[in-house]
């Protein structure tokens, strides 16, 4: 596009004079400027007059009133909304403090808060009717959701001469709505998963924990029935299904008293808070992979692959065969 000034531009498409008097225009010069008027694009007015929240501010504000216990805050681009410029800016919480189950969505407006006829407003009709909040794990009629959505524009358009709330019929307007809170749902969908998945694990452990002892009470009483009758068998009659010398050792600890169902409660407690460590390694492991991009395997071959080789050398995250020549060359 021209960097000349708007009008400049359409003087100049219609090959006029700069100075041409309005009265001296002709019917067909009047058409030729209608037409022109009505396909001619105009540049986006620029944004930065404008003041927005930001997403730092709302979010300690939605911290420092409510308390939540998960926030997610999004600025959309700039938009034009009836050739002005404009920036929507959404916050999304679960929870909080006098908070109520379902959607309770505040309105802001050029930083003032909208306090009345909000069911018609372009915020409430957006978060109540256009988001799939079963899509981010959210549960809209059972959880504490707050939605909190501000507009900032040169020109705010409001619907009525009581300037209380934007209007669903602005596509602009709806569709930076929808997507700013949809963005911070997607923020609430991955801490909402991996809370889940937390406590998913401390429910699995606490079951464990809960049937120790009735599975330690269980296997004592097993393995004394099997020693007992091992016992009263005798070595002159073959068994019918050979243990190896680690089950045999067992039973004997178990005809003799030494084993017990409070050592054998604790070995399983340990083995239980030992698995929880490991898959929480592991959790943390898959998360550092996640984080790093794909790897893929890498083949380096020899240039001659005549040359003698050394033991193939073990990794965890690679095989190396190292040339008989660079052994000898280094005790060289």
């Amino acid at each position: 596009m021209s960097r000349k000034r708007p009008n400049r531009r359409l003087v100049a498409e219609l090959q006029w004079a700069a100075d041409t008097p309005v009265d001296t225009l002709q019917d067909k010069q009047i058409v030729a400027l209608y037409q022109l008027l009505r396909d001619a694009t105009f540049g986006n007015p620029s944004a930065s007059c404008l003041s927005p929240v930001g997403e730092y501010n709302m979010r300690l504000g939605v911290i420092k009133e409510l308390r939540p216990d998960l926030v997610a805050t999004h600025q959309e681009s700039a938009c034009v909304v009836e050739g002005h410029p404009a920036v929507i800016e959404a916050g999304v919480c679960l929870g909080g403090r006098d908070a109520k189950p379902g959607i309770t969505v505040y309105r802001f407006a050029n930083r003032i808060p909208l306090l009345f006829e909000g069911g018609g407003d372009v915020a409430t009709v957006v978060s109540k009717k256009r988001i799939a909040w079963a899509n981010y794990k959210i549960r809209h009629t059972q959880d504490k959701i707050g939605v909190f959505v501000s507009l900032v524009s040169t020109k705010v358009p409001f619907k009525g001469t009581g300037k209380e709330y934007i209007g669903d019929d602005i596509p602009e307007v709806r569709e930076a709505v929808k997507r700013a809170i949809e963005k911070c749902c997607l923020q609430l969908k991955a801490k909402i998963v991996k809370q889940r998945a937390l406590a998913d694990e401390r429910e699995k452990k606490k079951n464990l924990t809960k049937y120790i002892p009735d599975v330690s009470r269980a296997l004592i009483g097993m393995m004394s029935q099997l020693a007992e009758a091992g016992g009263e068998a005798g070595g002159g009659r073959q068994r019918a299904r050979p243990r190896d010398a680690e089950h045999d050792a067992l039973l004997e600890q178990v005809r003799s008293k030494r084993l017990k169902e409070e050592d054998l409660s604790e070995k399983l407690r340990v083995h239980v808070e030992t698995c929880d460590a490991a898959n929480a390694l592991e959790t943390v492991e898959a998360g550092k992979r996640g984080a790093r991009l794909l790897l893929q395997d890498l083949y380096l071959s020899p240039l001659d692959e005549a040359t003698e080789l050394l033991p193939e050398v073990q990794h965890p995250l690679f095989a190396l065969k190292l040339h008989a020549r660079a052994l000898h060359a280094e005790r060289a």
